[in-house]
């Protein structure tokens, strides 16, 4: 789905088209009606221009309405960067993310680990399987009081940097978070910029293809 300032929908749709081989189409978000599609991904971006705080305002907008009926049908939901921003907003995942530690835009490859992997986005992943991807945010310091963490990620697929990886100050680590049966998920590095062995450099590898080869093979099988 692409919103007013969204910037890495041709990046999402060149990987689930050219690179895997799957049907996606990029939907501006006045258009779009949740029951035409197996999957919904919200790109990163600059939603709006980042007024108010990142993802705000496009978590105010009629769209909403449709990912919240989106989590009620089942159907997979993925955030990448802003559009993880825009899911934590819209509360469809916990927590909230704020101005990294840095006080800086950061862009740089990190390293990040899977927890508990579970769900469409995360079906083939191994449990502690690392995943190289690029970051590029602002606003990307995760952050979730210790009682919410215990009940509601303690047990859920989560994305964490690794020791040394940590760009933005983000509490446990935390790189990207989904609901416990993992259908909506969400992270801050971008997948789509680590799929291809092409973008990546010297000492790191595509971390991101595991995401989008699971949920073609989930929507291969139905889900």
């Amino acid at each position: 789905m692409k919103f007013p300032g969204t910037n890495c929908d041709e990046d999402v749709r060149h990987v689930l088209v050219d690179v895997f081989g799957l049907e996606a189409e990029i939907v501006w978000y006045k258009e779009f009606a949740v029951k035409q599609w197996d999957a919904v991904i919200l790109p990163g971006g600059f939603s709006y221009g980042d007024w108010l705080r990142a993802g705000a305002i496009a978590a105010r907008t009629h769209a909403v309405e449709e990912l919240a009926e989106a989590r009620y049908l089942g159907i997979p939901l993925l955030g990448i960067c802003n559009g993880f921003q825009i899911l934590v907003e819209v509360g469809l995942l916990p927590g909230a993310l704020l101005y990294n530690d840095s006080g800086r835009f950061v862009c740089r490859w990190i390293r990040t680990v899977v927890e508990r992997p579970r769900g469409p986005w995360l079906a083939l992943a191994r449990d502690g399987q690392e995943l190289d991807m690029p970051i590029a945010h602002a606003e990307g310091r995760y952050y979730i009081d210790e009682e919410s963490y215990n009940s509601l990620l303690l047990n859920a697929p989560v994305l964490r940097y690794l020791n040394g990886f940590n760009p933005n100050g983000s509490v446990h680590d935390i790189a990207g978070v989904g609901t416990e049966d993992g259908v909506v998920f969400g992270l801050m590095p971008h997948p789509e910029r680590a799929s291809e062995e092409l973008l990546a450099p010297k000492m790191f590898s595509p971390g991101g293809r595991v995401i989008f080869e699971s949920i073609s093979y989930s929507l291969k099988r139905g889900w």
